[in-house]
């Protein structure tokens, strides 16, 4: 096979595992596209079969999904399950339980990998032609950033979501300190926070009301709130709730307190990160900013010296 031969056959396979991939992405939305489908032909008079459904979809749904679907679960097969659970619970930090599964992030991944992998070797081999050391290396460095991509991703995702938790705290608390006063129970005040905003916490609050309605204890769901989040200030608020409950102290008196308290620790990482932006300035102005004045100062008083030639003279 000519060279060209090659070099087609690889892009072939690139453009597969990036569809794939994107395919894979696309899927987190958690909707059926059969059931949607079926929602459709649910008004025509004559009901369709269900070749004729499967056929009505699209390429991706009926060829590229599935695909996506067998390299995950064939991943899946070959994965420690205690690195399935690690990446489960990382899902479940990031908030994407509900429209995402270990298998899906991992054929994310090996679809990632193979398709950055594939694309630097045809690249750094066949278009450039760097050599076998450097081509080698850039390729074993295109797949290991294909790899550890996706994890990075989800981390970044994690650290959004506890962010998002954190600086939404205070002002739930405030809310929910004066629905109480107000004659609320507190279920009924977690409700009016779950329909006012729509933001991390919130939905939480709304996951904690829904199990509560399923037949779980306050308290249990409460507490499972605060592993999915593994956010200290939720997890202090939930014990300080759990304590007040199981003392038969006042639970408005308690939320009080509480949102005083995280009104303080915003106060305090507010001054914190404030403390730390002359440090953080220092880089950009020691690489970027000092070097350009320089340049601006000396650098015509080094032309005219050079110029002159007293340095030859020296």
């Amino acid at each position: 096979m000519s060279e060209f031969g090659i070099i087609a056959l690889v892009l072939v396979a690139v453009v597969i595992l990036v569809g794939l991939l994107i395919a894979g992405m696309r899927e987190e939305s958690g909707e059926d596209p059969l059931e949607k489908r079926l929602a459709e032909y649910g008004d025509r008079e004559v009901p369709a079969t269900l070749e004729e459904l499967e056929l009505s979809l699209s390429m991706q749904e009926r060829v590229i999904i599935p695909m996506y679907k067998a390299l995950a679960r064939f991943v899946v097969k070959f994965t420690p399950e205690n690195q399935i659970e690690s990446v489960r619970r990382q899902i479940e930090l990031a908030g994407k339980s509900q429209t995402m599964e270990p298998s899906t992030f991992f054929g994310q991944r090996i679809a990632l990998t193979l398709a950055l992998g594939i694309g630097a070797f045809v690249l750094f081999f066949f278009v450039t032609n760097w050599g076998p050391v450097k081509g080698l290396l850039a390729t074993v460095v295109a797949a290991l950033l294909g790899y550890y991509l996706p994890m990075l991703q989800l981390k970044s995702q994690i650290s959004r979501r506890k962010d998002s938790i954190i600086k939404a705290l205070p002002n739930a608390l405030d809310l929910l300190t004066i629905c109480v006063e107000a004659g609320l129970g507190f279920e009924q005040a977690m409700g009016k926070v779950y329909d006012k905003w729509d933001d991390d916490l919130a939905i939480a609050f709304g996951r904690v009301l829904q199990e509560i309605q399923l037949g779980k204890r306050r308290g249990e769901a409460l507490r499972d709130m605060a592993y999915r989040m593994d956010v200290p200030d939720v997890t202090s608020f939930v014990a300080a709730l759990t304590q007040a409950e199981q003392l038969g102290v006042s639970i408005a008196k308690i939320l009080r307190i509480q949102a005083d308290q995280m009104r303080v620790k915003r106060r305090q990482r507010a001054q914190e990160k404030a403390q730390q932006a002359p440090v953080k300035m220092m880089i950009p102005m020691v690489l970027l900013i000092f070097p350009s004045i320089w340049i601006v100062l000396l650098g015509p008083s080094v032309i005219i010296i050079l110029d002159t030639g007293i340095l030859g003279g020296i």
